[in-house]
């Protein structure tokens, strides 16, 4: 076999584990699915902006479980403004916790606190 049918086959092996890669590891659940899935459910709202730094904290606090998280996206797509949804809803700092009482934190709020404020029991 010649260096050039080896490298191509390599290519391929590796293309192909990279697919198998990306069709099952999306849907492992993540450890905090149940937490993140509870706070969905308690009537918390978190809003937050693609860009914001306090942000991506927040939501890395949930690793794969963010995705459960009741996120609604404040900024227009450029950066520059805000949603209406937002500006509807006073956000004027990002992240914002609205819980189901009416309360709201600014910043990126540990998870105990989030357990706290939404009667969600965090996993050990």
């Amino acid at each position: 076999m010649t260096k050039q049918k080896i490298t191509w086959i390599l290519i391929l092996i590796v293309v192909v584990a990279g697919l198998v890669w990306l069709i099952r590891t999306p849907g492992k659940p993540g450890k905090l699915d149940a937490f993140a899935q509870c706070i969905n459910d308690s009537g918390a709202t978190y809003y937050a902006a693609f860009w914001c730094p306090n942000c991506k904290n927040q939501q890395a606090m949930f690793g794969r479980s963010a995705r459960l998280l009741p996120r609604v996206e404040c900024s227009t797509p450029d950066g520059n403004g805000q949603l209406q949804i937002c500006k509807d809803a006073e956000v004027t700092g990002y992240p914002t916790w609205e819980f189901a009482d009416g309360t709201r934190q600014t910043g990126t709020i540990p998870l105990e606190n989030l357990s706290e404020f939404t009667g969600c029991e965090l996993p050990e």
